[in-house]
């Protein structure tokens, strides 16, 4: 019915845990972009199959996975490393699939945001939604920032509301703040690419109305101090103890990057166009 594909570079502590809450799809996968660790060796003692192929971006290597992995079933899971299925998402799934229309392209999903054993539901303002279960020829991915966005939606897009884990923090702050400093140059050349159209903030469609708030709110002088005060206090971080007072200061400093590399490449398209 499901086959499940992760990620993976240099997972080998965390990809066990995510393995071990796969043992309800058909199948499962890892795609490797050049582990120098035991991920590949501990992917295949756990029966999962390896593939290898050179990252360029999140949205491009999973397109690399529909179209070269030999997925039997006819939909396909996205899960990360960091990432748990709890038994209650994995029934959700399953219903989900059983009960879907023909004209069901994929599901979003949404995560539990985990920090010491806290769910930051508030700080994290939860749901928030990822394109994660496609069905087989409905859909593709491209890169948007540091992540990626859904591409060539042949249907509907459903939602599933019962949540899976996830474990960002598990590689600690250190490897935190190292990944999202790469991830904030992306970041910042996504948003500045962007045409913001003012009437997305009102879209129904949670994604794009997201999206196009963040756009907006980007662009103002002293967002990231904004982002602390609208996550920890008007979001209700404050309720989460250290975890979410943590958390909420941290993803303000992120933003703080992404203003700092917007800022940069502007001053460096100035230069360029003198």
């Amino acid at each position: 019915m499901i086959a499940a594909i992760i990620l993976t570079l240099n997972e080998a502590d965390d990809l066990p845990k995510c393995l071990d809450s796969l043992d309800w799809t058909d199948q499962n996968f890892v795609l490797d972009s050049g582990s120098t660790d035991d991920t590949c060796e501990i992917a295949s003692s756990m029966g999962a199959i390896v593939y290898k192929n050179k990252f360029k971006g999140f949205g491009q290597q999973r397109c690399w996975a529909i179209d070269n992995i030999p997925v039997k079933s006819d939909w396909i899971l996205f899960i990360d490393a960091d990432e748990v299925c709890t038994p209650k998402f994995a029934s959700a799934v399953l219903d989900a699939i059983r009960n879907s229309k023909d004209d069901t392209a994929g599901f979003y999903c949404c995560w539990k945001l985990m920090l010491y054993g806290k769910w930051l539901k508030f700080s994290d303002s939860f749901p928030r939604w990822q394109f994660r279960i496609l069905k087989k020829g409905k859909a593709r991915y491209r890169d948007a920032g540091h992540a990626m966005k859904e591409s060539d939606v042949q249907g509907k897009l459903e939602y599933i509301k019962e949540p899976y884990l996830h474990y960002a923090f598990s590689k600690g702050w250190t490897f935190w703040f190292n990944r999202h400093n790469k991830y904030s140059i992306l970041e910042a050349e996504e948003r500045l690419q962007t045409n913001f159209k003012p009437q997305d903030m009102l879209s129904k469609d949670q994604s794009i109305r997201k999206e196009a708030i963040k756009q907006y709110m980007s662009k103002i002088p002293g967002w990231p101090i904004l982002r602390f005060i609208h996550s920890f206090f008007f979001k209700g971080g404050i309720l989460e103890g250290i975890p979410g007072l943590l958390y909420s200061v941290n993803i303000s400093i992120y933003e703080y990057m992404i203003q700092l590399k917007m800022l940069e490449s502007k001053l460096v398209s100035k230069k360029k166009s003198r």
